[in-house]
């Protein structure tokens, strides 16, 4: 994961005019007046995306589970990006975040960044007792996952080849949940560690989750691939199904256009074949 890229959205007039300490004062005025109400200061998020990518959709559920209004700004990835866009985001990815004018990529460290700035159920800050060692055990399920099952259903959906191709990369896929995913969910009710809530576990891995399913049913992979997760890997299949029908998951969710784009960049990787 690359790391974060983080700059102040300003303009040379700006910066005549807000020096350290008229910035201060409003500050200050701000958390005052925050004080007040007896709440936080609101803050100002523009979130660029696009629904069907898979890593933008982290930064939805974050936002959806942290109940903050955002401002959204569509990036068409099938087009070469405007320089306006550029300009935020040099690698033309998704997703970005403008944050109270301070500019966040990768779709990991925008996730992380919103929970740590809004603490709630999602992940217990580092200071928590527990925090650490919670945190540490989020991030490993994350990597196992990445590492032990998506690399090989991202091989089954887009690169293999063949039939044969598809059937190994996912035993593999089915492999890595038995042996690395499938104990770390044991206790699961229904999400990770216990939680009745999503976690920041969900967070990371739920959309690529949704999409096996989805990829399932839409004969992208095996169909009777969730069946066998069922038999296989009870854990990791009770789990995907509450994560399938969570309303902070599914609120941007469309299964028909993720398809459909899982599709186009199939075929992008066949015609290169």
């Amino acid at each position: 994961m690359a790391g974060l890229f983080s700059t102040r959205i300003t303009s040379p007039a700006r910066n005549l005019f807000f020096s350290n300490t008229f910035t201060k004062q409003i500050t200050t005025r701000r958390i005052n007046t925050a004080i007040k109400m007896g709440s936080q200061p609101q803050a100002d998020i523009t979130l660029y995306t696009n629904h069907a990518c898979p890593f933008a959709h982290r930064a939805h559920i974050t936002l959806a589970e942290l109940g903050l209004p955002v401002r959204e700004e569509i990036i068409d990835l099938n087009t070469p990006r405007s320089p306006e866009y550029l300009q935020i985001n040099p690698r033309g990815l998704v997703p970005t975040i403008i944050y109270n004018g301070e500019i966040i990529t990768e779709s990991a460290i925008v996730a992380q960044f919103l929970a740590d700035a809004h603490p709630s159920h999602l992940l217990p800050a580092s200071t928590d007792k527990n925090g650490p060692l919670t945190r540490a055990r989020v991030a490993f399920f994350a990597d196992a996952y990445s590492n032990k099952v998506q690399a090989h259903i991202g091989k089954a959906i887009y690169r293999a080849q063949t039939e044969e191709e598809v059937n190994q990369a996912v035993d593999d896929a089915v492999a890595g949940i038995v042996k690395e995913v499938e104990p770390l969910l044991k206790n699961a009710a229904p999400f990770f560690n216990g939680s009745d809530k999503l976690t920041f576990a969900e967070v990371l891995v739920a959309p690529f989750v949704i999409r096996l399913l989805s990829s399932a049913k839409h004969g992208l992979l095996p169909t009777n691939l969730p069946s066998r997760l069922e038999k296989e890997t009870p854990n990791f299949y009770k789990w995907a199904q509450a994560i399938s029908k969570n309303p902070s998951v599914l609120k941007i969710y469309d299964e028909d256009r993720v398809v459909e784009a899982s599709k186009r960049v199939r075929a992008k990787f066949a015609s290169k074949a």
